[in-house]
């Protein structure tokens, strides 16, 4: 057991160092491009499916209360938590519209969307963008 958990950790390690390795630039853009949007009155809107819609609920949260430090709240909002919208907008036209007649209903120039996907090729999240 203590061998496949390690692996696993290792692993996943891995993969992280990777990840900051080959996207550190596309990451400090990101951060850049966001804190600008926050600091002329704009937010930032994530999407995201399974996993990836709870991954978007916890950055989302983050942003609004805070992460490691006080600090004023940050206008963010995860585009998955309303299941009222959600299953309306399924129901009456396409799963993949989900999250695209939200980012028509309530974002604006300068606003930021944060597509959050394992595969990349969701039709409800290319939709969105």
């Amino acid at each position: 057991m203590e061998k496949i958990i390690k692996k696993i950790l290792a692993d996943s390690l891995k993969v992280k160092e990777t990840f900051v390795r080959e996207n550190i630039s596309k990451l400090i853009l990101l951060a850049e491009k966001t804190a600008a949007a926050f600091t002329s009155d704009r937010k930032l809107m994530l999407v995201g499916n399974g996993g990836s819609a709870a991954d978007a609920q916890h950055i989302a949260a983050e942003f609004v209360n805070r992460y490691t430090f006080e600090r004023p709240p940050l206008p963010a909002l995860a585009l998955t938590t309303d299941s009222s919208v959600i299953t309306s907008i399924g129901n009456d036209y396409s799963f993949n519209d989900i999250f695209s007649k939200q980012v028509k209903a309530l974002g604006i120039e300068g606003d930021i969307l944060l597509v959050i996907s394992t595969s990349g090729d969701s039709k409800n999240l290319l939709s969105a963008v």
